[in-house]
């Protein structure tokens, strides 16, 4: 599964650490996630997709998203 964690979390200006702890997870959680080595519970893709003000299907994607228009 792809995501867009990582561009939504700049565009909000926020750290790793900033996000993990709005969240409630580790910062090493959310690099792990940004880098396709763990899937999040679907609580935890809840949780992202508010904080970052999108829609859980916008941050998460099956195949590569960066082939998708948006």
């Amino acid at each position: 599964m792809k995501n867009l964690i990582r561009e939504k979390r700049k565009e909000h200006k926020l750290s790793q650490e900033e996000l993990a702890n709005t969240a409630g997870v580790t910062r090493q959680t959310i690099n792990a996630i940004e880098n396709d080595k763990y899937d999040p519970s679907l609580k935890l893709a809840f949780q992202l997709a508010a904080i970052l003000h999108v829609r859980v299907d916008e941050l998460f994607k099956w195949g590569d998203v960066r082939d998708e228009q948006y």
